[in-house]
């Protein structure tokens, strides 16, 4: 039975100078009672919205254009604000994607729970005692209730922050859960956990769910069924097994090439070349056509419908949206013939330092580091070792990873290097220079040598000023550039990172740019002032699968035709294993293994390596996440810096 059924559903975004810009278009799918469904695609591709269309959450400038969303057999578009209300967090609950910014920084945790069940009615003695209730839900997220319920959001991990929020929407016990991104920005062993976690209370408590993600490797482990969406479509809807195996859209091939085993002796990863267009004036034909490796001439004017695919796509219920099924390619492939494996643009693993850093004397050169901070534990002051005892040194045109989960230590690293800390104890020297002796204008002239490619671009660049503004004051901070001279090197840095014509992207905004441009800008900045060494510090972990192996690519030339040295920071070992020589894996402040990458991944052997790689989301795995956890969390609140 139906617990969720929608139905030509449409949401357009409305602005008074501009037209309108449809982000859902036309989508129906039901789920049935107790399923586990996955909703996939980029960022941009509607997926979030469709999420809010769902919950009655559309805020403006977002407008119900069309369509129903039928919850047990009602219409909530057809129900007042205040009937809905009643069904949220009662029937209906979600789980938004950023758990500190869902949880109240200036309440203790027992409080907002508290609070969610004074706004939704608990009734004491019919509901049951709500102190027991609040107990047993953050033990059914296996965590310890007394000590979470007097703390502070700012107090915990990102995995137990993300466990309260999972407790919280289950805490009235909804039949429906919608879960909007629940695992992006954690580590792959947090990710791991919570993923499993969820997994088990689903399977014990029956509830339905819709996970929305772009992370394809976990959803297809964990969902029942998938559907993938591009342009505000749902292009292809399979069971999970079905589409890891045998992906029938060519944009699910693309999602799929985007993993590889990092152990594998040959690795590589596939991206999607170009960006999704622009919903203001959907294109004519298939919108996924100008990226789409296999179009055929009538994908550019005849709009696809999704259909049935064909019995050879297996067992289950099956739906593709694509011409290579239907009678329109048929009749211009050929009756019977099976469409080619697309094929996308590959990255393959290198080793950009393997000859250029022969012999060359270290430009980097720590050892022993160790920085200690200080922090209050009411009266007392407790000393947390963040760095402890480290040593390393890096090449000149060298790739060193730093691999590990968060709070091991890897930013306090690059916090260090970049000579926004200074370490405690130890010796650093980056090209012959200590960055913790330097002052004023020295420390100016070190921070051009030294730059930083940052985790969010979205938090990197400054929303109001424009791509070539945020270039160009580099170029005059540091190397005194102006005028015509300032203009051609900020065309030359856009064109080094692949953003042709350099001319169309200077006077955009931010906002203006996908995810992937706006780390290439990022990285044209941080080599504005011709630096020796980049510290890249997760540059990937916010971006859709689809281009992350193109940033990586990005990164990797940067190296080689400039002769840098980087040091790159990540929980991620399948990048690692494309970009990096050589690997060091922290934990708790300390390096437990490290060695040249094929070997530390090939074959790891301190135990902490061997869970990060069993870890890592593989569609392999499709819809068998394991009933035992493969890692742990610690359930002990965070204070240190990571």
């Amino acid at each position: 039975m139906a617990l969720v059924e929608v139905e030509h559903l449409s949401v357009d975004y409305r602005s008074r100078d501009l037209p309108p810009s449809h982000a859902v278009r036309d989508v129906s799918f039901s789920i049935a009672e107790g399923e586990f469904v996955g909703l996939l695609g980029e960022s941009g591709c509607g997926k979030s919205t469709l999420g809010n269309a769902l919950l009655h959450l559309l805020d403006r400038p977002a407008h119900h254009a069309g369509g129903s969303v039928r919850f047990d057999g009602q219409d909530l578009y057809a129900l007042s604000e205040r009937d809905v209300n009643r069904l949220r967090w009662r029937e209906i609950a979600t789980v938004f994607q950023s758990s500190m910014n869902a949880l109240n920084p200036v309440l203790r945790v027992a409080k907002q729970f508290h609070d969610a069940m004074d706004a939704h009615g608990w009734r004491e003695g019919v509901d049951g005692d709500r102190h027991a209730r609040i107990r047993e839900v953050l033990a059914d997220v296996e965590l310890d209730a007394d000590r979470v319920m007097r703390s502070y959001p700012h107090e915990l991990s990102g995995g137990m922050r993300q466990r309260v929020v999972l407790a919280l929407a289950l805490l009235l016990r909804p039949r429906f859960v919608l879960l909007d991104e629940p695992t992006t920005g954690l580590d792959v062993l947090v990710q791991r956990s919570i993923v499993e976690l969820l997994r088990r209370i689903q399977r014990e408590q029956g509830f339905t769910v819709l996970f929305i993600s772009h992370d394809l490797g976990t959803v297809l482990e964990i969902a029942d069924r998938v559907m993938v969406m591009y342009a505000g479509e749902v292009v292809e809807s399979r069971p999970s097994a079905e589409l890891a195996t045998n992906p029938l859209h060519p944009y699910s091939h693309g999602l799929l090439g985007s993993f590889d085993d990092p152990r594998a002796e040959h690795v590589s990863v596939a991206y999607i070349a170009g960006r999704p267009p622009a919903l203001t004036e959907p294109p004519p034909g298939c919108p996924f056509a100008p990226r789409c490796p296999s179009r055929l001439a009538a994908c550019d004017d005849v709009v696809p419908t999704l259909d049935d695919a064909p019995e050879a796509a297996g067992p289950g219920p099956s739906l593709v949206r694509c011409h290579l099924f239907t009678d329109v390619g048929a009749a211009e492939l050929g009756a019977g013939t099976v469409p080619e494996t697309p094929r996308f643009a590959e990255v393959t693993a290198w080793s950009g330092a393997a000859s250029s850093a022969e012999g060359r004397e270290p430009l980097v050169v720590v050892e022993d580091l160790v920085k200690t901070y200080e922090r209050r534990r009411g009266l007392r002051k407790e000393r947390v070792e963040a760095v402890r005892g480290v040593s390393f040194t890096l090449v000149p045109g060298q790739v060193r990873a730093l691999v590990g989960q968060s709070g091991s230590g890897k930013s306090t690293i690059a916090k260090i290097l970049t000579r926004t800390e200074r370490a405690t104890s130890g010796t650093l020297r980056v090209d012959g220079v200590d960055p913790g002796s330097l002052r004023r204008a020295a420390l100016r002239e070190y921070r051009s040598r030294v730059q930083m490619v940052f985790q969010d671009p979205f938090a990197a660049l400054n929303p109001t000023k424009t791509v070539g503004d945020s270039l160009g004051r580099p170029l005059r901070n540091y190397l005194g550039l102006t005028g015509d001279a300032l203009w051609q090197r900020v065309l030359e840095l856009l064109e080094s990172v692949g953003l042709s014509p350099a001319a169309t992207y200077v006077d955009k905004l931010p906002h203006q740019l996908s995810g992937g441009q706006r780390q290439r800008v990022v990285v044209a900045r941080a080599m504005a002032p011709r630096p020796r060494l980049l510290v890249a510090d997760e540059p990937i972990s916010m971006l859709d699968v689809s281009i992350r192996a193109e940033i990586l690519e990005l990164l990797a030339d940067t190296v080689r035709e400039q002769d840098v040295t980087m040091l790159y920071i990540t929980h991620d070992l399948l990048s690692a294993r494309l970009l990096a020589d050589d690997i060091m894996v922290m934990r708790s402040g300390e390096i437990v293994e490290q060695g040249p990458t094929a070997q530390v991944v090939r074959e790891a052997r301190h135990p902490y390596t061997r869970s990060l790689l069993d870890a890592i989301p593989r569609p392999a795995r499709a819809g068998a996440v394991p009933a035992g956890p493969t890692a742990t969390e610690s359930t002990t609140p965070t204070g240190a810096p990571a």
